[in-house]
């Protein structure tokens, strides 16, 4: 397997994670034996995601130490996540709207899943508002939100940390040298961790595949394939539109990123990937400071796959309801994602959550999500490869407007990566 590059060893885990998913259909010894192992993967990435991103934002930040920068990078970041979701919410609803996917369906032919997990998390987080994301930012105890993970209060501190570092001084370096050595290091377990991804890959694919079947595709493919298809078009389009605007192209970022493209594919998992999408944009022309803050951010605030996804079931299900959506309800639909998805990012099955706590407002009945449900895997996996190029894309773009983006390390970089493929 060593003599094959990454993407190509976690598609043969995923190939033969299918296969005997699909051999032993129904059968819950495969979980048994298989979800630990997935499980254990999964911890070992989200292990070493809080060390990594301390570490680089305070190295980064620190080194520029203007508060007046960070506060503009801060700004021009989220007005740009803000654009770019809503057009991914419009996209969704167009090619719900032109292709259909809920009409004809029988619904006493599709199995359901049980949803009350979600049904609980988005009633205790209905009244969480857009405001409170940013209230939340600011961390009662530091130690408590890097227990929870709570991302956005790790970066503010982080970022506070850094400012106050470099305005000691020369008594500061010390500080900025140990965050530099974690960095390093942290970088060095996240190789090591990475050689684990092909059998932790096989055994999470392993467990879905087992538990649901292949035939569970069949009766919502044409929901498969809307959600696939405004996948495809809005990285090509959209994305290919931001990324020559940036000075690059959207498809230079898919080859330095296929490694982790394919991984956060197969894993369904953002966070797979995140050690190694900040290395990379960094050895692709963008600084330390503006990687390490708007690559975590953007996990938050940026989840474009997500977003467009939530608009294509939310028309699925009125579809499938034979329910009529106005323009004006699509529009206020619209609103309504953009502020829920903010408002509860980071909760567990976030896309569902949102999704609950949202449809009641139009109108559409919550209860067809339980038809989803059963599917969900496969179209997360779409939906986590377009927020990990979403959020690579938006590092380059900031970097741009910020007027430090090293096109010329972009493209040596992207040489090496070449004369390393030729080798091979």
């Amino acid at each position: 397997m060593k003599k094959f590059g990454l993407a190509i060893q976690v598609f043969i885990g995923l190939t033969l994670g299918i296969i005997v998913g699909a051999i032993f259909y129904g059968n819950p010894m495969i979980a048994t034996y298989l979800q630990p192992i997935g499980d254990v993967f999964i911890r070992l990435i989200k292990m070493i995601v809080v060390p990594i991103v301390i570490s680089s934002l305070i190295v980064g930040v620190a080194g520029t130490g203007d508060i007046k920068k960070v506060g503009k990078l801060g700004v021009k970041t989220l007005l740009y996540f803000e654009i770019v979701t809503t057009i991914a919410i419009i996209v969704g609803l167009l090619m719900a709207n032109i292709f259909q996917p809920g009409n004809g369906l029988n619904q006493e032919q599709l199995v359901k899943t049980d949803i009350t997990k979600y049904v609980h998390t988005a009633a205790s987080v209905q009244s969480h508002g857009f405001a409170d994301t940013f209230v939340n930012i600011v961390p009662n105890n530091i130690f408590e939100a890097l227990s929870n993970g709570n991302m956005l209060a790790i970066i503010f501190f982080s970022v506070m940390f850094a400012l106050g570092i470099a305005s000691i001084g020369e008594k500061g370096k010390p500080v900025i040298n140990f965050f530099q050595g974690v960095s390093e290091s942290m970088f060095w377990v996240t190789n090591q961790i990475m050689k684990l991804a092909p059998i932790g890959v096989f055994a999470l694919i392993g467990v879905t595949v087992s538990k649901f079947g292949i035939s569970s595709l069949i009766p919502l493919g044409k929901l498969i394939a809307t959600v696939y298809g405004g996948m495809f078009i809005f990285v090509l389009v959209v994305f290919g539109l931001i990324a020559k605007m940036a000075g690059t192209s959207i498809f230079a970022m898919i080859r330095i990123l296929k490694d982790e493209l394919v991984l956060a594919y197969s894993t369904a998992s953002s966070e797979s990937v995140l050690p190694k999408l900040m290395q990379k944009m960094e050895d692709f022309g963008c600084p330390k400071a503006i990687t390490a803050f708007v690559i975590p951010t953007g996990y938050t605030f940026n989840l474009d796959g997500s977003t467009l996804y939530q608009a294509i079931v939310a028309l699925f299900i009125a579809q499938m309801y034979g329910i009529h959506l106005s323009i004006m309800t699509q529009i206020t639909l619209v609103l309504v994602l953009v502020v829920t998805s903010k408002g509860i990012a980071g909760v567990p099955g976030a896309s569902f959550v949102v999704l609950l706590a949202t449809l009641g407002s139009v109108g559409i009945p919550v209860e067809g999500l339980a038809v989803v449900a059963g599917i969900d895997r496969i179209l997360d996996m779409a939906r986590t490869v377009v927020n990990v190029l979403g959020n690579g894309l938006a590092a380059i773009v900031m970097s741009k407007l910020e007027g430090q983006y090293d096109k010329e390390q972009a493209k040596q970089y992207l040489n090496a990566i070449d004369e390393k493929k030729s080798a091979a």
